[in-house]
């Protein structure tokens, strides 16, 4: 997140991560990067270590995030250097509550993410689709969790609902309930075509690959070594068509997709979102820098109504 969390001060972090991975922490900073989660940049002596604060409803519970590093982990023990998967804590687990949330630790990557320009150069392109491929033959890890549909058949309805009077819950609640209210109908019609392809998709489980669920640009980083995929904690059973998106608009050659499944994870990933910044808008909120950026993503996700 590009905001500090308002409940999570750095001596926690720290305190947390002496406790279960590092003899000493002697030195944290925060990190104002991505969206979604919160992260530290921490240093024991000499080693430096990526931390992060997942919070688990309603994407996660406890036990299907720790489910889904402990994959990640496995993963990589398997030999597949593109997972920078998290480190085990001392008592084996890969997550600690630290009551307002999970923390995991990865090591840091000396790299850096590459710009979206840089992640649509055709050499780049290959290197993720090899990385990708590589995933999805490998063996799934025991216990990982399969994809399920994000939103049920009355998600529509009860955005019709829940947006049917004022929100007075911050700064920007009005300008998103507008949103999602004048743009209902196309929900609607989406969540039927995204229920409908959901269950083509279920009839197929057996073919399902272990996918990342979001190897973006933001996601990736560009190490000597190659390239690898960090953040895991989307880590799923699926149709590999769920690691595409990105892909599609710049090598659909390279890829031999499944329109339907393309179809189905374009609409699961707006449905999502439109499904969380619900939630974003209709919670207290102080109007951050963060506040302004669910409301454009909000928008975004809205304007495929007019495409």
């Amino acid at each position: 997140m590009l905001s500090r969390p308002a409940n999570i001060t750095d001596e926690a972090i720290t305190h947390a991560v002496a406790a279960h991975w590092l003899p000493e922490v002697t030195d944290i900073s925060y990190l104002p990067w991505g969206f979604g989660a919160h992260h530290w940049r921490v240093t024991s002596g000499g080693t430096t270590v990526f931390v992060t604060v997942d919070q688990l409803e309603p994407r996660h519970t406890a036990a299907s995030l720790e489910a889904a590093y402990a994959g990640a982990a496995a993963l990589a023990g398997t030999g597949l250097d593109m997972v920078c998967a998290p480190l085990p804590a001392r008592s084996g687990r890969f997550t600690v509550d630290i009551g307002t949330g999970a923390l995991s630790v990865t090591p840091w990557l000396h790299g850096r993410s590459p710009t979206e320009a840089e992640s649509i150069e055709p050499q780049h392109v290959r290197e993720v689709i090899r990385a990708l491929d590589a995933l999805h033959h490998a063996i799934p890890p025991e216990g990982l969790r399969s994809w399920t549909p994000q939103v049920g058949p009355a998600f529509a309805d009860e955005l019709r609902t829940r947006t049917a009077d004022p929100w007075t819950s911050g700064p920007l609640a009005e300008q998103a309930r507008l949103a999602l209210s004048a743009h209902i109908d196309a929900v609607e019609g989406w969540t039927d075509r995204y229920l409908e392809l959901s269950e083509t998709a279920l009839s197929q489980r057996n073919s399902w690959v272990p996918t990342h669920g979001e190897p973006h640009n933001d996601n990736q980083v560009v190490t000597p070594e190659g390239v690898r995929l960090v953040d895991w904690e989307s880590l799923a059973l699926a149709p590999p068509e769920r690691d595409y998106s990105d892909l599609l608009a710049v090598a659909p050659e390279l890829l031999h997709p499944d329109p339907a499944m393309v179809e189905l994870f374009a609409l699961d990933w707006r449905l999502s979102e439109i499904a969380e910044y619900t939630r974003w808008f209709a919670a207290p909120h102080a109007g951050t820098e963060d506040d302004h950026t669910a409301l454009q993503g909000l928008y975004e996700e809205l304007a495929a109504d007019t495409d």
